[in-house]
């Protein structure tokens, strides 16, 4: 079996036990969307760039309520948390234009959850030669564009995804 390693992540998972409050809630309450990286905001949903990505545009979908157990949710917000996973999955093809996607959740700390108490699904845009040997040999994870950028370009496919969805 292969393993395929993230060291880059190490800056978040060596500060996870020192945060005392749910940075998801936080960017959440707060109005300032593009320092917090929201993307979008829904009735019951909202998106958020990951800030420690395993790619560039790797953002999450999750509740706006503070909620970890995943059968808690109700229909209402798992029905808007898929749809705003397609949406963003469209916003992802027109901004960045990758070849494929990892959609999925990570429940319960064995399981990979850097975060357990507030859900969040991950959509991870790849392409083809998107693992190199850069994380293994160096320590680090190439993101060939800056976070503010890639913002830009995802915000700008969402309005006007948004702008045809309207008409």
């Amino acid at each position: 079996m292969e393993r395929l390693y993230s060291p880059w992540r190490s800056q978040y998972i060596e500060t996870y036990d020192k945060i005392e409050k749910c940075f998801l809630c936080d960017a959440y309450k707060s109005k300032e969307d593009e320092k917090k990286l929201i993307l979008y905001r829904g009735k019951n949903v909202f998106v958020i760039m990951n800030l420690f990505p395993y790619n560039a545009g790797h953002v999450m979908v999750c509740p706006n309520e503070h909620i970890g157990d995943f059968t808690k949710i109700n229909e209402e917000t798992l029905y808007e948390i898929s749809k705003v996973t397609q949406m963003m999955v469209k916003a992802l093809k027109i901004s960045l234009n990758p070849e494929g996607f990892n959609i999925g959740y990570n429940l319960g700390r064995v399981a990979g959850a850097g975060l357990e108490d507030h859900i969040h699904n991950h959509i991870v845009p790849r392409w083809n030669g998107d693992t190199n040997f850069m994380p293994v040999i160096g320590d680090v994870k190439v993101i060939s564009q800056e976070l503010k950028d890639i913002y830009n370009r995802i915000k700008k496919a969402i309005n006007e995804i948004e702008e045809e969805d309207a008409e």
